[in-house]
C-alpha cells in the first residue's frame, strides 16, 4: 500500500472512490477545481451516505491551482472526470505521473485514445465503471449503488492479461467488485450502449429513473437506441462483453435480449428512485457527457452510413436544453419522439 495515487476529480463518483481506498490505507489525494468541494474535503472530510450505510472519511485534499507549488509525483492517477474535461486534465496531470506509474480514467465514454496521447499508451489502463452517485453538498455524496452493486471492468488497452490489471483489480475491490477483461474496448462499449438507452432519453425528462422508464413507448425507444449503438460498435469492431459482473450466460441470447439485460441490469445498480446524471448537470447548470455518448454514436454512424436518428435526436434535443433554447421537462419526451420520426 505505498503507492502513491491521486483521484483527478473529487465530484461524485471520485470523492467515493477515494473515500473507500483512503479508509483501507491507501495513500490517496483527492484534486478537484471546485474551491468549496476542496475546502469541505480539508475540514471535514466526505461524508458518503449508501444505501445500506454511511461513511465519513478523512482525506488529503488539493485545490487544481495546488499542483504546480506542491509539486507532488503520483504512482497511479485514477481520472474522476467528465468526459469533455478529459484531455485539458490529462495534459495537466501528466508531469505529476511517475514515469513509471499508471493511469486510469474512471469515466464514462471511449476517451483511452485521447488519454493515451497525451500520457502515454504504456501508462494508460482501461477501465469501464458501475457506480452511480451525486454531490449537490460540498462533502457531502449521495452514493446510489451499494458497494455491492458497483462494479469495475479493467483491461489492457491491447488486450494483454498483465500483472498490473491484477494489481489494479485488487486495488479496486475496495470499492466494489471488479471484472479483468481482454476485450477492454468491447467492454466499454457496451456500457456506453446501456447509457445510450437510459442515460440518454431519461436525461432530457428531469425524472426519476422509474418515472422514465414508464413513460408509454420509452422501453421500444430505448431498445431502439440500442441497436443504433451496437450496429455502429459492431462497424468500429467492437465486440459486446458482458458487463456489471453478469456472467456469459446471463448475457447470451439474441441482441435485442442483451441490450434489455444489461439496461435492465444498470437500472438495477442505480437504483429506481435516482435520477441520471445528465439530470444532475442540467440542474447544475452545466453541460452534459451526451455528446459523448449519444452524441459519439450519432457521429460514428453518420461517418460509417449507420443511420441512427434515435441517438442524434437526444443529442440535439440535449444541447437545446443546454443552450437554453428548451427546459428540462417531461414534455420533451413528446419532441423526441417528433424528432427521430423527422430524422428517421
Amino acid at each position: 500500500m505505498n503507492e502513491r495515487i491521486a483521484i483527478l476529480g473529487a465530484g461524485a463518483i471520485g470523492s467515493s472512490i477515494g473515500a473507500d481506498l483512503t479508509e483501507a490505507g491507501y495513500d490517496v489525494t483527492l484534486i478537484d477545481q471546485w474551491p468549496a468541494q476542496v475546502d469541505a474535503l480539508r475540514s471535514r472530510g466526505v461524508r458518503v451516505v449508501m444505501p445500506d450505510r454511511e461513511v465519513r472519511t478523512a482525506v488529503k485534499a488539493l485545490h487544481l491551482c495546488e499542483l504546480a507549488s506542491v509539486d507532488p509525483c503520483f504512482d497511479i492517477v485514477l481520472m474522476a472526470v467528465k468526459s469533455y474535461d478529459t484531455r485539458w486534465l490529462a495534459q495537466l496531470i501528466e508531469p505529476y505521473l511517475a514515469p513509471e506509474g499508471w493511469f486510469v480514467g474512471t469515466q464514462n465514454s471511449m476517451n483511452d485514445d485521447a488519454i493515451a496521447a497525451i500520457i502515454g499508451r504504456g501508462r494508460v489502463v482501461g477501465c469501464c465503471v458501475e457506480l452511480s452517485a451525486e454531490i449537490f453538498t460540498p462533502g457531502i455524496v449521495q452514493r446510489n449503488t451499494a458497494r455491492t452493486g458497483t462494479w469495475f471492468g479493467l483491461g489492457e488497452l491491447d488486450g494483454k492479461l498483465s500483472k498490473r490489471v491484477y494489481a489494479l483489480e485488487a486495488l479496486f475491490r475496495n470499492v466494489g467488485k471488479v471484472t479483468v477483461t481482454s476485450n477492454i474496448y468491447g467492454t466499454k462499449w457496451t456500457k456506453l450502449i446501456a447509457n445510450t438507452m437510459t442515460m440518454g432519453p431519461f436525461g432530457l425528462l428531469g425524472l426519476k429513473n422509474w418515472e422514465a422508464a414508464k413513460l408509454p413507448g420509452m422501453f421500444e425507444i430505448s431498445v431502439r437506441l440500442g441497436r443504433e449503438s451496437l450496429a455502429v460498435g459492431a462497424a468500429l469492431g467492437y465486440r459486446m462483453e458482458p458487463i456489471f459482473g453478469l456472467l456469459a450466460d446471463e448475457f447470451a441470447g439474441a441482441s435485442d435480449e442483451v441490450l434489455v439485460t444489461a439496461m435492465k441490469t444498470l437500472l438495477g445498480h442505480v437504483g429506481q428512485n435516482s435520477r441520471t446524471a445528465v439530470v444532475h448537470d442540467n440542474l447544475k447548470g452545466r453541460r452534459t457527457e451526451l455528446e459523448f455518448i449519444s452524441g459519439l454514436v450519432a457521429r460514428e454512424g453518420k461517418a460509417r452510413g449507420i443511420p441512427t436518428p434515435c441517438n442524434a435526436a437526444v443529442a440535439e434535443i440535449d444541447r437545446q436544453i443546454h443552450r437554453g433554447r428548451l427546459a428540462m421537462e417531461p414534455s420533451n419526451f413528446e419532441r423526441l419522439k417528433t424528432l427521430i420520426a423527422q430524422y428517421a
